[in-house]
């Protein structure tokens, strides 16, 4: 059964028990939140708040998230976070009605999150501006112009996640090492081609590959120090 039909029968059970109207509208916005997911959020803080689910028999908050609205802790956290990351940076999305006024998706509004804890001040307390100029950028882009999150990685993860020195060298032969082994499998299943020269480029193939295999390791070990040093 999928889960927006158990929750719809648990409704139904709920109602039919005389469930007080919070409980009963937790279940629903359970329902429907991914297409509201602030809406379901804003429920969640205001039940840790009161901690209501003591009301409901459930012992703990994350505990009543699972049984009852079919949320795992992952999720919940992910909700409750992102909404207090609106609620304190963008907060007149709140009032937004999700249609002629969209609401950011709660993966671009975690991505946000995770590239703002990358900026957050030194020991001095104090960002230079381009620091200051980026998280402009990407707020707008989130919260203004609803860029999708792929897009997002694809445009600021070299400003708030660039990768350490001799990352792209690794992921370079990595990749390189894999269309080797998939160019030698087709090589071997390919008819018209003349077996002697197939022969050859398979044997170059496999050289390459075993020369990969070597340089490799070597790369990610010069990758791991380089993490080390910038840690």
């Amino acid at each position: 059964m999928a889960t927006h039909d158990r929750l719809d029968e648990l409704r139904e059970e709920l109602e039919a028990r005389g469930a007080d109207k919070i409980r009963l509208e937790l279940v629903r916005r359970a329902r429907n939140f991914k297409r509201s997911w602030v809406e379901m959020a804003e429920a969640l803080v205001e039940v840790r708040a009161g901690e209501l689910f003591h009301q409901w028999g459930y012992p703990d908050f994350h505990t009543y998230c699972q049984s009852e609205l079919l949320l795992t802790k992952a999720t919940v956290d992910k909700l409750t976070g992102s909404y207090s990351v609106v609620r304190e940076h963008a907060p007149q999305v709140l009032a937004r009605d999700g249609l002629a006024q969209p609401i950011p998706t709660v993966d671009a509004v975690e991505y946000f999150a995770k590239a703002l804890r990358g900026t957050e001040p030194a020991n001095d307390g104090e960002t230079d501006d381009y620091e200051d100029d980026r998280v402009s950028e990407l707020k707008q882009a989130v919260f203004d112009d609803q860029t999708p999150v792929a897009v997002l990685r694809r445009t600021f993860d070299p400003l708030f996640f660039p990768k350490p020195e001799g990352a792209e060298r690794v992921e370079a032969l990595e990749k390189t090492r894999s269309a080797t082994r998939r160019l030698e499998a087709l090589l071997q299943q390919v008819e018209g081609i003349d077996e002697a020269r197939a022969k050859q480029l398979l044997q170059l193939l496999s050289q390459l590959r075993e020369e990969l295999d070597t340089i490799i390791p070597d790369a990610k070990a010069e990758l791991g120090e380089a993490k080390r040093k910038a840690s």
